[in-house]
């Protein structure tokens, strides 16, 4: 018995000390990365607890305090929202709390890159809390869930413009004949596959002898809506490049085809429904590695943008050097002065705000946005509201593109 008590705390003090080691590893370089890393193992846990917590949270009172104990299915959305809502609320403190740092002299940017072992051990206590807090909150947190993965999706839409038009700003910037030739083919080739991605969608989710009209609605709208983009582009007035309308295009339909493909899989137009079992282990480790590596996306170039912080002021030319030299040590330590007051490069609070957003939305996938959750069972982004999310963001992204195009010739003494 003393024996085996003393290989658990050496088991234990090991842990630790690798645990102390991994995270002194992190350095400022790495410290986006351990942050989404963190919202990862966030993403991980989550999926483990609604596949194994239902039965321990069925014997919890004050969350199975019903007179009718509800289906199993509610115990495992109730785990994926309260994971998430302490996820939600470890990033949106840190979001708070960094508001306003501009330069490397900050105190708060020591904080923000360093500190691993707290913040792990915060993040954990923070989630663990959301166990022992009342249904109630859980449910107000759903419903903010549903918005909070709106404006997510916003912002990748947001990101997903401004990516193509810099695609475009820098290939036709070498102003050579590959480069053009190179354009040509890559937006010729999105077209392409544009127009073929509409011929798989009616030949999966328009089966003859059904009546689809919603789905060919859907269809057609977006084909629609890739015919607007080249007329809009090619107009003289407007004088756009094709790659960005065809990249958009592409992304549209793809978003059309994942619409179409949440439906719940006993509808009769959802051509997957023949495939369910073998979707199902698919399309959850599909979900959660699209999302993980949007997050990571959205929160690195969204959080880069240094258009949310003012301008640092610039120091006069000359200011500061000193009349005679100094010491080395005296030198060494004006460096690190200087290298402490440089701007950060990015904002730290709208970097923790995009992980909060993602935790929202991120939720709302694992439970098949957390309405009629029996229809979506073991996958992930499955059931009505998932379909009118796609078709709406398809729809918000082409606006969001033409206004892009039009906005220069409305307003045409604002810059975009």
């Amino acid at each position: 018995m003393w024996a085996a008590s003393c290989l658990a705390s050496c088991c234990a003090a090991c842990a630790c000390d690798a645990c102390r080691t991994v995270v002194s590893g992190i350095s400022r370089q790495s410290a986006r990365i351990a942050y989404c890393g963190l919202f990862s193992l966030s993403l991980i846990v989550s999926w483990i607890l609604r596949e194994v917590a239902a039965p321990l949270m069925e014997k919890i009172p004050w969350i199975n305090h019903f007179h009718k104990t509800p289906d199993r299915e509610w115990f495992e959305t109730d785990a994926v929202l309260r994971v998430s809502l302490g996820n939600f609320l470890f990033f949106t403190i840190l979001a708070i709390f960094m508001i306003g740092v501009k330069n490397q002299k900050d105190p708060r940017d020591n904080m923000h890159h360093g500190g691993w072992m707290m913040k792990v051990i915060c993040w954990c206590i923070l989630v663990i809390l959301m166990f022992f807090i009342p249904n109630e909150i859980v449910s107000f947190y759903e419903a903010s869930s549903k918005f909070g993965s709106g404006l997510f999706l916003l912002v990748q839409v947001v990101l997903l413009l401004d990516f193509v038009h810099g695609w475009n700003d820098k290939w036709v910037g070498y102003d050579e004949q590959f480069w053009y030739i190179a354009l040509l083919l890559v937006s010729l080739v999105c077209y392409v596959a544009s127009f073929s991605f509409s011929g798989l969608l009616f030949y999966l989710f328009v089966p003859s002898g059904q009546d689809c009209g919603l789905n060919t609605f859907f269809i057609v709208m977006t084909l629609i809506i890739v015919v607007l983009f080249a007329i809009v582009t090619l107009h003289p007035s407007v004088g756009g490049s094709i790659l960005p309308a065809s990249v958009i295009s592409l992304y549209c339909m793809y978003l059309c085809y994942s619409g179409l493909a949440s439906e719940p899989r006993d509808y009769e137009c959802n051509g997957l429904h023949k495939h369910s079992k073998a979707v199902s282990t698919g399309t959850l480790t599909v979900g959660l590695l699209t999302t993980v590596l949007s997050v990571v996306y959205s929160a690195v170039r969204a959080g880069s943008s240094t258009t949310l912080l003012s301008p640092p002021s610039s120091p006069r030319a000359g200011a500061g050097k000193p009349l005679l030299p100094l010491d080395k040590a005296v030198a060494e330590q004006e460096h690190h002065e200087k290298e402490k007051s440089k701007p950060v490069t990015y904002s730290y609070s709208f970097f923790h705000l995009i992980f909060s957003l993602a935790s929202m939305y991120s939720a709302m996938l694992l439970t098949g946005w957390s309405t009629s959750v029996g229809e979506s069972g073991k996958l992930v982004d499955v059931g009505w509201p998932s379909v009118w999310v796609r078709i709406l963001t398809g729809w918000a992204t082409a606006a969001l593109f033409l206004w892009s195009l039009v906005a220069p010739i409305i307003f045409p003494d604002r810059e975009f």
